[in-house]
């Protein structure tokens, strides 16, 4: 990693720690809704034959099945 991409890190660092859990909480749940938003989008492109009820348990299974 870079001297500028670890002075980047820290920084970050610090923001996130000087956040309320409230606030974490807020970017967390925005960032959940982008990728089911992303995903959702993927796979209606992907399946175009599909209803709304087939997408949306798909989406359900792969976000029940994730893994970080």
């Amino acid at each position: 990693m870079s001297d500028h991409q670890n002075t980047v890190n820290e920084i970050q660092i610090k923001i996130y720690r000087s956040m309320s859990p409230e606030r974490k909480l807020e970017i967390a749940m925005q960032l959940f809704h982008s990728a089911y938003s992303l995903k959702r989008s993927a796979l209606k492109s992907q399946h175009p034959d599909w209803s709304d009820v087939e997408i949306d348990r798909e989406l359900r299974n792969i976000l029940l099945h994730a893994r970080t």
